[in-house]
């Protein structure tokens, strides 16, 4: 399974690297993680709302 990632051209490589790791980041727990924990674990901690909180990169 692969993710396909689009962002505008006009940026350096290394920036889109690291915005790209940060939209990694943001993804949610997988299910099978919820069914093995139990729902001990149901979120993510790390999960960034794109309004509220800027990234520094």
């Amino acid at each position: 399974m692969d993710l396909v990632i689009e962002l505008g051209k006009i940026k350096p490589s290394g920036l889109k690297k690291r915005l790209i790791k940060k939209m990694k980041q943001n993804s949610s727990v997988p299910a099978w993680v919820i069914i093995r924990t139990k729902r001990n674990v149901r979120t993510n901690p790390k999960r960034r709302m794109w309004r509220r909180k800027k990234l520094k990169v």
